[in-house]
């Protein structure tokens, strides 16, 4: 008698998620985007007209989400056209130039035109936010104060540049995630919140930094010298340095420390507290 072979159990059932892209003209939106659905990189700037749209698939542990990406007219001629496409967001790239102070400080116009379209804080409380500094390899001081802005509102942030030549691989021969760095971090949060119905889940909270984390990190970046680092005056003794040091070990340790330049600044402190201790005796 034969018999049945047991069926083999399935992933997940695979997830469609909607994303938007917010921000001024010309920031370079369309840019991300077309690099990261598309691979491939558009040297000349071409307004986006009204809507553009990409496709891609990521995997999020064990389930394929398929992800639609809506790339909105930065232009306010559009707007009649945006409001059409906030409802039903799960994901959004707030993006801005990082040469243009500006278009960092008019996210919080293209927040309020999104709340005014959604019609609710509960609304907007169900998204995924990812603040897109965009155009520039280099983490300046000002992008680390905007990052800093960025996390106070539970949004993660991202540095992306769309480059016109390949990036080196990495380890795991993913250059296009250099490009665009948002890709896991972003979208398993939008998979976190549609698995908890649509409720962030509590350990969200624990993906931001603190102000205090970011203004510590870019007072790293400008310190004169090992003591000035470890915020010791020259001549401390060894005990004074080692706690010190101590203090900002916990404060800035990359696994428990996601602000930008965190690894960065450990190190550097790190390095700092072992020049210090070879020369005290």
């Amino acid at each position: 008698m034969e018999t049945n072979p047991p069926k083999r159990r399935d992933n997940k059932k695979s997830l469609r998620v909607k994303v938007i892209s917010l921000g001024n003209a010309e920031v370079g939106k369309s840019c991300i985007i077309k690099r990261y659905c598309e691979k491939r990189f558009v040297p000349k700037y071409l307004a986006t007209i009204g809507i553009d749209y990409g496709v891609t698939k990521v995997q999020v542990r064990d389930r394929e989400i398929k992800v639609n990406i809506f790339d909105m007219a930065g232009h306010p001629f559009f707007y009649e056209v945006r409001n059409e496409f906030y409802k039903d967001s799960q994901g959004v790239l707030l993006v801005y130039d990082v040469g243009l102070r500006e278009s960092f400080d008019a996210l919080d116009s293209w927040l309020g035109e999104m709340k005014q379209e959604m019609g609710s804080q509960a609304n907007m409380d169900s998204i995924v936010f990812i603040v897109c500094a965009n155009k520039e390899v280099k983490m300046s001081a000002s992008c680390l104060c905007r990052a800093a802005r960025a996390s106070t509102r539970c949004f993660r942030y991202a540095h992306t540049h769309t480059l016109s030549q390949p990036l080196p691989q990495d380890t795991e021969g993913r250059s296009e995630r250099h490009v665009f760095v948002l890709s896991q971090a972003f979208f398993s949060s939008i998979t976190d919140m549609c698995e908890n119905g649509g409720k962030r889940p509590v350990a969200e909270v624990s993906m931001a930094f603190t102000k205090e984390q970011a203004d510590t990190i870019r007072r790293i970046r400008n310190s004169k010298d090992s003591w000035d680092m470890l915020g010791v005056k020259p001549g401390a003794t060894r005990e004074e340095v080692n706690k010190a040091y101590r203090k900002l070990a916990v404060l800035l340790h990359p696994d428990k420390c996601v602000a930008p330049g965190s690894e960065d600044a450990f190190k550097a402190v790190v390095n700092a507290r072992t020049s210090l201790l070879k020369n005290i005796k």
